[in-house]
């Protein structure tokens, strides 16, 4: 279900009626840490008093990390009939993290399972098998991993661990569609339309010199047998893109450690910042978003000089929770710029009284990009949203740009391949009941239905 069509809500109510048919005795809610505070407003606005004691929420991340959370919910799992809501299930698609481990775990001793999330996919059809092995393994029909990949997964020779592409995508969507509800903001909700632009700028002469640099150093560096040499030097492109000069450590054991530091001695030379101004004013609200802490430091300190410190509202990581939220109601009643990183600022929130999103720099992750512009095109909106993209000419950043373009595109074609599956099913139904009421049944007329 996309962000804005009741997923909170439907769930809630799900878990209501197994809990009145006296199936379930507790209802454990495990979701993005920085969603928690919303959750439990939600919650408390929807819920009655008789679930909200039944109910335990906890962060997906904290089960990462957290002996004692992973403990106590160990014991919830194994003394009580439990419900296990996973929301934002994407943040489970490893199947070798400890978090995916341990909410396998719990979910072994759950008898009934919902996964949430508005999108199913953020790189490929490999995303599908930890979200739904917590439901039941033989959803998908496989046990492992391994299984799963040599069927669906082909993987590049010469880096075991890069997938070059997935197989047999057909079968997957067969499988889950009848397990899986989908739910679009256009089935349900009459919602302003979205424009998308990209404004582009250029890099100084001094900084596209050092951009070649760093590419030139990272590219000899490159080993195609350790992926990580690959993310150093999209990290370290990235970076130059967004203003940083980029030095190289030797560490005691001969690694050499990417450093960054800030390239312009006066932040407003920036040309990525130098875009951004020309794009905004005074007149309306605007959400920032960054990658880098930097960038937002650099952000609320240029745009307090020049519209004023009330204007501005910081939400990321370096501020405590109590401060964010603070910051978002001053945004909401009076400041004109929310600068934001999506990680933190990018789910659950409404933030529908503004119209205008910015990306000052992207991220390879399409989960989080979908995720924050579902802050603002969501019930409540009323005027058209604006979203644009700053980026660098012939940079990395419009490689990311198109990265994101053809992943949206992937998980589009997968949705469809879904529900073509659910009509299958429907008509295959409709075959059925109907030689059930003519006495005579044969079930390859089913299936001749079903692969229709």
């Amino acid at each position: 279900m996309e962000q804005g069509t009741g997923k909170t809500i439907t769930a809630l109510e799900l878990c209501r009626l197994r809990l009145e048919a006296g199936k379930i005795s507790h209802i454990l809610w495990l979701c993005p840490c920085s969603t928690k505070q919303n959750l439990k407003d939600e919650l408390i606005k929807q819920a009655p008093r008789e679930i909200l004691e039944r109910t335990t929420i906890c962060g997906i991340e904290t089960l990462s990390r957290s002996i004692h959370a992973n403990s106590y919910l160990r014991l919830l799992t194994e003394r009580e009939h439990c419900y296990l809501v996973v929301d934002e299930s994407l943040l489970i698609k490893n199947p070798y993290a400890y978090r995916t481990q341990n909410i396998d775990y719990l979910s072994s001793h759950c008898d009934y399972k919902l996964i949430l999330n508005g999108m199913p996919i953020s790189k490929n059809q490999a995303d599908l098998y930890a979200q739904f092995h917590i439901l039941d393994w033989r959803i998908l029909g496989y046990k492992t991993y391994w299984s799963f990949a040599a069927n669906h997964i082909e993987f590049d020779p010469e880096i075991p661990q890069k997938i070059i592409r997935c197989l047999n995508t057909d079968y997957l969507a067969r499988k889950i569609s009848p397990y899986t509800v989908q739910v679009t903001k256009k089935d349900c909700l009459v919602l302003p339309d979205k424009s998308y632009s990209v404004n582009y700028f250029s890099l100084t002469r001094k900084q596209n010199e050092h951009y070649n640099q760093v590419a030139d150093v990272l590219l000899f560096h490159l080993n195609e047998l350790h992926p990580e040499s690959i993310y150093r030097l999209f990290a370290g492109l990235q970076a130059v893109t967004s203003g940083f000069r980029v030095l190289f450590q030797r560490s005691d054991t001969g690694y050499e450690h990417i450093v960054t530091q800030p390239f312009f001695e006066n932040p407003a030379d920036n040309p990525r910042l130098q875009r951004l101004l020309s794009v905004i004013d005074n007149r309306s609200k605007y959400i920032i978003f960054c990658n880098y802490t930097y960038e937002i430091d650099v952000l609320c300190r240029i745009l307090s000089v020049k519209y004023g410190e009330e204007q501005i509202a910081r939400f990321d990581g370096s501020i405590p929770m109590k401060k964010r939220m603070q910051n978002l109601e001053t945004f909401k009643t009076r400041a004109n710029f929310l600068i934001a990183n999506r990680d933190c600022a990018g789910y659950s929130l409404n933030l529908q009284f503004c119209h205008n999103i910015i990306y000052f720099s992207n991220s390879w992750d399409l989960a989080t990009r979908l995720q924050s512009e579902d802050r603002i095109h969501r019930i409540g909106q009323e005027k058209d949203i604006h979203i644009r993209d700053i980026c660098a000419y012939n940079t990395l950043d419009e490689r990311i740009l198109g990265c994101l373009y053809r992943k949206e595109k992937l998980l589009e074609a997968f949705r469809n391949d879904i529900k073509n599956m659910e009509n299958k099913n429907h008509i295959a139904e409709w075959i059925y009941c109907q030689k059930q009421n003519r006495g005579l049944m044969d079930c390859d007329d089913l299936e001749e239905a079903r692969n229709a």
